[in-house]
């Protein structure tokens, strides 16, 4: 059997050992796309099982979580924490609390973090979790019996040197804090390096809000300089309008770029004059309104309820909503009026499909495990202070994140290069990270 051949058997197995997870088997194919790229030139990676282990999560864990309503009825809702790899470092990841979570999902999240998460050059592993729980419409009181119910369970399974935790969609620092009060309890202990994303009077670090967004800001700077662009009055369209776009938008701005349209789920609003930052901050992080009050509010912007943000002409595209918000018409769309560059900022936003048009367009496009990694590299950041029970500033610790991100970028690029791919973030950003998680598998030996 050649070496293809078995990269091939493997991917098959995945795909039948676990059916029915359609967001994961997309997450592995994209990685598989490059990893038969890798093994033309190094067929030692197909053999002693090692792309069939990483493929397989370490460990899976499924509870239930019962909570008690205001009103005094009982919900049960299930929680998931997958640890996927800690070859690297403790498995870490963000909690996601949104009706949508299911196993697959998580899944597909741990894996997409095993690889995200080695391309920071932090000791860090990949896991990820969550629960199918709807905190939109519930009060402090049920969110923090919640959390206190969900963590009862999940302290079991968490600690700084084995799982660390941190928020993602649903979770900001409402609930982790919760989070953190229940683990601090349960244990006895002022363990702060178990959970990041926490407040900063407790133990947090100063830019974590801002960490994703303020990631894939300097990421797509660095892409357009590579491309003897600059970011400098570029139009850029921003799908979402929650911590990642926010601050996606407030760093674009920053760095001299004109950011013109977000989303939430009831529409976009376009401003051609440049989101008023201060504004949407208002409506959305302290009246958490829709966005159509943007436009309620500025005479001159526009929203609009149905259709595409992606029909916004624009010379970069962020993605920052959700997974496979990017689909091939939408790509079209981008093409056609001109996009020059689009950075992930969401886990997996854009389909298979979608990247194929900006490949075959020779759109520079940079994967979420690549451009959205500001987030996860400011939690190791985290960790580094709550070890050395020390805390820094904004400024030296936004210092960290660019220089972290730049790095990204450079080994990304220079792993594309060096497989005769120049220019292809896609591969770049998966070789990359496969290569370092392969070779500490490799001197670990069969575990």
């Amino acid at each position: 059997m050649s070496v293809r051949d078995r990269v091939e058997e493997i991917y098959k197995q995945v795909l039948d050992r676990n059916a029915g997870e359609p967001e994961f088997h997309q997450a592995v194919a994209e990685v598989f796309e490059s990893l038969r790229v890798v093994v033309d030139v190094q067929p030692e990676y197909a053999d002693a099982g090692l792309i069939d282990r990483l493929c397989e999560p370490e460990r899976q864990i499924i509870f239930r979580v019962p909570w008690t309503a205001d009103n005094g009825q009982v919900h049960v809702n299930r929680g998931f924490r997958v640890q996927y790899s800690s070859v690297l470092g403790p498995y870490k990841g963000g909690l996601r609390f949104h009706p949508s979570v299911n196993l697959g999902i998580v899944k597909f999240l741990g894996f997409e973090q095993i690889f995200k998460n080695a391309l920071t050059g932090l000791p860090i592993g990949g896991g990820k979790g969550g629960s199918d729980f709807d905190p939109k419409g519930r009060s402090d009181a049920e969110i923090m019996r919640f959390c206190q119910s969900f963590m009862t369970e999940l302290h079991r399974h968490v600690g700084e040197y084995t799982d660390v935790p941190a928020g993602d969609i649903g979770v900001g620092g409402r609930e982790i804090g919760y989070l953190f009060g229940q683990y601090k309890r349960l244990t006895n202990s002022y363990e702060s390096g178990v959970l990041t994303g926490k407040g900063i009077t407790w133990g947090g670090s100063q830019v974590r809000r801002e960490a994703t967004g303020y990631g894939v800001a300097y990421f797509v700077a660095e892409m357009l300089k590579a491309s003897r662009n600059g970011l400098a009055d570029k139009k850029v369209v921003v799908s979402g309008s929650g911590n990642v776009a926010i601050y996606a938008i407030e760093k674009v701005q920053q760095l001299g770029g004109i950011p013109i349209a977000c989303s939430d789920s009831s529409g976009y609003v376009v401003d051609e004059k440049g989101i008023d930052l201060d504004l949407l901050k208002e409506i959305k992080e302290v009246r958490r309104g829709r966005i159509s009050e943007y436009a309620d509010k500025v005479q001159h912007a526009t929203f609009v309820e149905s259709g595409s943000i992606w029909d916004v002409p624009c010379d970069v595209a962020l993605p920052c909503a959700t997974q496979n918000e990017l689909g091939e018409d939408g790509a079209k769309a981008l093409v056609k009026n001109g996009v020059i560059a689009v950075a992930e900022g969401a886990n997996m936003p854009t389909t298979p499909q979608g990247i194929q048009v900006f490949r075959s367009a020779g759109i520079s496009f940079a994967p979420g495990k690549a451009a959205n990694a500001g987030g996860v590299a400011t939690s190791a950041l985290e960790m580094q202070q709550n070890a050395s029970r020390d805390s820094w500033s904004f400024e030296y610790t936004d210092e960290r994140l660019a220089a972290i991100m730049r790095g990204i970028h450079q080994r990304t690029i220079d792993t594309a290069d060096q497989y005769g791919l120049k220019g292809d973030y896609v591969h770049g950003a998966n070789i990359a990270g496969f290569v370092k998680v392969a070779n500490a598998m490799i001197s670990l030996g069969v575990i």
